[in-house]
């Protein structure tokens, strides 16, 4: 005779969420958006669908309705138009910069909303590197120099936390250290500690026109600098380094590949991780729901709840807005 059996905390909902040891709700997501020049514009990103890109008024619009869904938090991303673009990343710092304005006009019309903007140069480089450019190579301090200067130009213009994902060595520091000087002591740094170097960035890469170029004489292509997918255990490295010098939040990118990162950080640290759900996740799952292979909305949320399961605090994700639209229903 069977005395122990699992099915019986299964026999319906009710019992099944009483027992439930993870739950996912609009308070987990932060929405990358990404915006362009402009007034009035909307751009579709063909490999996203249901993604744009937007000028700053529909940008406002765009996170006035988030706010309403309880997304509270947004990532931003600058489509950047290619006469800004050189070798230093300066237009990254501009107080007048698309980014900046973004970020004041959010937090003006939006006061709650949480905001996140990218810190990296390869929206701004005319090599698609997020890094400064010599010989070839990409430059480390030199390139943590240009990002104190970004994440205190975005501290100004209002943002709640940077989130630098450049994976330079080091930069966590030289940023909290720029930040701490300039008098933003509550500016948090969400670190893209444990970033691999991964195919599944392509959408995103089209999106902002941020792919290293393969006409040139440099790198074509992240390895010197973000991780090497084939290691884990150089993760935690990474994780504890950036810790030690001041991050607030630990990034883990790409997320439902690298669930077993995910899980191990979390066994490893007490600090709140982020997992980011990448573009070319997203472009998967829209693509077999669009040729009838997949449930749109049960994937979702089915693929969003792993990253709650496997420890994961936050999830950046494209699926932001209609993940919690389905909750809300």
């Amino acid at each position: 005779m069977i005395h122990s059996r699992n099915r019986r905390l299964r026999v319906n909902e009710s019992i099944r969420s009483l027992v439930r040891e993870n739950v996912l709700t609009t308070d987990d997501f932060v929405m990358p958006i990404f915006v362009m020049e402009g007034e009035n514009k909307q751009e579709a990103i063909p490999s996203m669908p249901g993604i744009f890109r937007r000028s700053i008024d529909l940008t406002v619009k765009e996170c006035k309705e988030l706010f309403s869904l309880g997304v509270k938090a947004v990532n931003l991303y600058m489509k950047v138009s290619e006469n800004l673009k050189d070798n230093t990343g300066k237009e990254a710092w501009n107080k007048d910069g698309l980014m900046q304005n973004t970020i004041k006009a959010i937090k003006d019309a939006v006061p709650g909303m949480v905001v996140m903007p990218d810190v990296a140069l390869d929206p701004y480089s005319i090599y698609g590197h997020d890094g400064i450019i010599e010989n070839g190579k990409v430059l480390n301090d030199a390139t943590n120099d240009a990002l104190a200067r970004m994440s205190v130009s975005h501290a100004e213009a209002g943002a709640d936390l940077v989130a630098p994902s450049d994976m330079m060595d080091g930069r966590v520091l030289v940023i909290r250290e720029a930040l701490e000087e300039s008098g933003f002591t509550d500016v948090g740094i969400v670190s893209y500690a444990a970033k691999y170097a991964s195919s599944f960035y392509g959408p995103f890469r089209s999106a902002l026109d941020s792919a290293p170029k393969d006409d040139m004489e440099i790198p074509k292509d992240k390895k010197t600098y973000q991780m090497d997918f084939h290691n884990s255990r150089e993760a935690l490295n990474e994780v504890y380094k950036d810790i030690d010098e001041g991050a607030d939040v630990i990034m883990i990118k790409p997320g439902l590949p690298y669930l077993d990162i995910v899980s191990k950080v979390r066994e490893a640290i007490d600090l709140p991780i982020a997992v980011y759900n990448v573009s070319g996740e997203y472009a998967m799952v829209k693509a077999a729901v669009q040729n009838g292979w997949l449930d749109n909305d049960k994937t979702i949320i089915e693929s969003l709840t792993c990253f709650k399961r496997a420890g994961a605090d936050m999830i950046f994700t494209y699926f932001a807005k209609e993940a919690a639209m389905i909750l809300n229903k």
